[in-house]
């Protein structure tokens, strides 16, 4: 099968520089559809699915290969690799910020630039860490995704967007989890939630934009504030944006972002 069929790749844009755009854990390639056609006039722009999610093909989800971020990072490098990229822009959300950070370490040749949207490389608090969540609040978060993923998703949808001004933001997202294959997704937020990639920080040579929302739950302002102190050529925006999506709730403000970095 190949990477294209797979993970639904498309590609749209002009311009000898790629960007490619990855999305978060419950999401698919449409949570793009703000800012990626802002980049179209100056840049090829790929966008994919992540294996279990949106048009994917759900018979090519391996439990074993996807068991840790690095099966995502080797699809990740494969599309790229299929496409002949090099010196190409990854724009990662949410856990992908980490899957592009591995990829970026195993082919530094494919990426020229990474941009992290509300990246975190652990979410559990840990000696001298802050990630958000006590080791007992993410064991029951994945417990309550397991009895109830439906329940799961109406409660923490809105509180992942945390724009509650905008409930159609929120509706989205939990239309998005609901979408989203549930024996996978459940194996893959425990993948997200318990990973801890502080140490390939690092690691990460490529020069890379760390974009950090003014309130979030989910990845709080220590959290980005880390990950900036961590990565050896990196600079951090804090966004006005509240929630953990910013792509979907403050767009522009990503975009202008961006723009200033590449």
């Amino acid at each position: 099968m190949s990477s294209a069929t797979r993970n639904n790749v498309r590609i749209s844009g002009v311009g000898t520089t790629t960007m490619m755009f990855a999305h978060g854990f419950g999401c698919d390639q449409n949570m793009w559809r703000f800012v990626a056609p802002a980049f179209e006039d100056r840049y090829a722009t790929v966008l994919f699915d992540h294996v279990g999610a949106g048009r994917s093909d759900l018979s090519a989800y391996d439990p074993a290969k996807y068991a840790d971020l690095s099966g995502y990072a080797d699809d990740v490098v494969e599309i790229a690799r299929d496409l002949g990229l090099r010196g190409a822009i990854f724009v990662g959300h949410s856990v992908s910020a980490m899957i592009g950070a591995i990829a970026a370490i195993r082919a530094p040749e494919i990426f020229e630039a990474l941009v992290m949207v509300s990246p975190s490389p652990r979410y559990i608090d840990d000696d001298g860490y802050v990630g958000g969540f006590s080791a007992d609040q993410i064991d029951e978060l994945l417990d309550l995704l397991e009895e109830n993923p439906l329940g799961w998703s109406a409660a923490m949808a809105p509180v992942i967007m945390a724009n509650p001004d905008r409930p159609e933001l929120g509706e989205e997202l939990n239309n998005s989890f609901c979408r989203t294959d549930p024996e996978i997704a459940k194996a893959f937020a425990r993948v997200t939630f318990t990973s801890d990639n502080r140490a390939d920080l690092p690691r990460v040579s490529t020069r890379t934009l760390v974009l950090q929302c003014s309130e979030d739950v989910i990845a709080p302002a220590q959290v980005g504030a880390y990950v900036h102190d961590h990565l050896p050529n990196s600079e951090l925006v804090i966004l006005n944006a509240t929630g953990h999506c910013p792509n979907l709730s403050a767009p522009d403000e990503v975009i202008d972002a961006i723009r200033a970095f590449v």
